[in-house]
């Protein structure tokens, strides 16, 4: 992983994470919506979230986080409570013990723009990436079709639309792979 540098408010950052020993972190369909109702627990009051792809052994997120000056703790303790509550309840659901998560969490700080829309391209392809669907499109646990779509969502949908000036090129700008040599710096582990 990442060397762990500080989540500061008003940056934008790629948070990523895997399973510990490449493991499974997603072992039945329920949990990819039990980690988004806790992710909204625990992350959503500490970070907006633009993208997102959860596969088997591995998520990606892509965020900014929020001014917390009044808050007791650190972003990055937020994201922690939420590993952390999540592996409890796969350790008791599925009679397994031990970190469940990598440690520490990767955290890459995304300072241009243009790394920004591929990231988010990079993100929502990546199911495609590693075969586990013929077409990303397809994939139900990534944040493209609920940015693509009008249902609600606690996404920055419009923030992010606004960066591609509209669904349209939201869409067309998905249909090229990503240019991951332009953001190579904020892949440097992608996970299999």
């Amino acid at each position: 992983m990442t060397k762990s540098i500080p989540l500061q408010p008003g940056n934008y950052y790629h948070i990523f994470n895997r399973g510990n020993n490449r493991e499974n972190i997603f072992i039945q369909e329920r949990n990819y919506s039990y980690f988004l109702q806790q992710y909204t627990r625990y992350v959503d009051p500490v970070a907006d979230t633009f993208a997102y792809c959860l596969l088997r052994n591995h998520f990606h997120l892509l965020v900014r986080i929020k001014d917390m000056a009044d808050s007791p703790l650190t972003p990055s303790q937020h994201f922690s409570h939420l590993f952390n509550a999540y592996a409890k309840t796969i350790n008791r659901t599925y009679q397994r013990s031990g970190a469940l998560f990598q440690r520490p969490f990767g955290r890459i700080a995304v300072t241009s723009d243009s790394c920004f829309l591929q990231l988010i391209a990079y993100i929502h392809q990546n199911p495609q990436k590693h075969g586990f669907v013929k077409d990303f499109r397809d994939w139900p646990y990534s944040s493209y079709q609920p940015l693509s779509s009008t249902r609600a969502t606690h996404l920055r949908r419009d923030e992010v639309l606004a960066w591609f000036d509209g669904v349209g090129q939201f869409v067309d700008f998905h249909r090229d792979r990503a240019k991951e040599t332009q953001i190579a710096l904020l892949i440097q582990e992608d996970f299999d």
